[in-house]
């Protein structure tokens, strides 16, 4: 494979040159009254969200917020337009039965951006549920810098003025390292250092733009929006070089410089190929897509199902430690349908259950999400929605 070519993919992950800076942890201070009643509605949105309609009493009873705290801010979000009362029950007959309030799941919409991809940048809007109302993308060709910066701002403007319903806020799903302030410190692919992608955005927009790496991003798609129930979760892509995205008790670890789940320039062969990195036998020269490709292309039609297995048992080598440390209940596999699906996600099952101790090994699964373009975009849309609503 041209070195050139190889190079350029795996810079896209934009994580060779990691600043050292630290998270900060902010001083604790005393809720307010505001801080209170954000945290209220929040409950209100969050458990009608997850559970369902249900009356104003049975919210009070779920929420453990009080009658008039759950009247007044029902009646807040119903003139805002993201409640409805839909009547009583089927079936509720004796006296005056009480009214189900329900989320108006289309009230709102999303604006989600994938920045993931080599060639183009693509773009959806969907309600509040994550289904998808329309689509866009523009080609990137060879813009870079600045140039690419204007690409981002076409699309989303596109998307924007398509918009059926008004705009929530927008999500970006990126490459490189991002911070919590939607800073893009580095995606070395496209030549962005300290771009403030988020405040832009919501300059030039008017709305919350909220912006996470893209393996992050498909890490939430996938635990809010494709049924990854497990509380203990990692996800593995290998579409454009190898990252990985880890859920631990439910919530997103990202490092303390942003670049947790950098498992593509982990050392598997310690005799195999040099690596953009300047190491040598990196896991992403065995696992990733373009990688595989190129071994299957010249093992042929018998080689097929060997060069798969060994592609996921050099994955599962590398996360049987991982999953014993963490005692992770999932892993999840995103990348083309025809690679992870089939004898490479059997490898990797086979090698960490084989790998780790009996009560973990027995408790892990791997499942794969081939070819499903939309876990980036969705867990953008996830973000939007965990810092305006709070429903996840």
């Amino acid at each position: 494979m041209d070195p050139a070519t190889t190079s350029s993919r795996n810079a896209r992950r934009g994580l060779f040159h990691v600043e050292p800076e630290r998270r900060t942890v902010p001083g604790r201070t005393k809720a307010s009254t505001l801080d209170s009643r954000v945290h209220n509605r929040s409950l209100i949105l969050a458990t009608l969200y997850q559970d369902g309609a249900m009356t104003r009493a049975e919210l009070g009873r779920v929420t453990g917020l009080t009658a008039p705290t759950v009247s007044a801010l029902v009646a807040e979000l119903d003139q805002e337009g993201l409640l409805a009362d839909i009547g009583p029950r089927e079936g509720v007959r004796r006296g005056k039965p009480a009214g189900l309030v329900r989320i108006v799941d289309d009230a709102v919409c999303v604006i989600a951006l994938d920045l993931s991809h080599s060639d183009r940048f693509a773009g959806v809007i969907t309600d509040l549920r994550g289904r998808v109302m329309a689509r866009s993308q523009v080609p990137i060709g060879d813009a870079l810098g600045t140039a690419a910066e204007k690409l981002v701002f076409l699309l989303a403007a596109d998307l924007v003025d398509q918009a059926p319903r008004p705009v929530l806020g927008i999500g970006v799903g990126t490459p490189g390292i991002v911070d919590a302030e939607g800073v893009i410190r580095q995606a070395g692919h496209l030549e962005w250092t300290d771009l403030p992608l988020a405040r832009r955005l919501t300059e030039r927009f008017g709305v919350p733009a909220r912006v996470g790496n893209d393996i992050n991003a498909a890490t939430l798609g996938a635990r809010h929006f494709r049924g990854v129930a497990a509380h203990n979760v990692m996800v593995v892509s290998i579409e454009h070089g190898v990252g990985a995205g880890l859920i631990v008790g439910g919530e997103l670890v990202e490092g303390e410089q942003f670049a947790a789940g950098e498992i593509g320039h982990v050392t598997v062969d310690d005799d195999g190929g040099p690596c953009i990195c300047g190491r040598r036998g990196c896991l992403d020269l065995l696992i990733d897509a373009a990688h595989v490709r190129a071994a299957l292309a010249a093992a042929g039609e018998a080689g097929h199902r060997g060069v798969l297995e060994r592609a996921g048992r050099a994955l599962g080598v590398v996360l049987a430690p991982i999953v014993s440390a963490l005692n992770l209940n999932e892993i999840v596999l995103a990348g083309p349908a025809d690679l992870v699906d089939g004898p490479f996600r059997e490898s990797v099952a086979r090698t960490v259950q084989g790998r780790t101790l009996a009560p973990i090994s027995a408790a892990v699964a791997v499942r794969a999400l081939g070819g499903d373009h939309d876990l980036i975009p969705l867990g953008a849309v996830g973000l939007v929605l965990s810092a305006e609503l709070g429903v996840l």
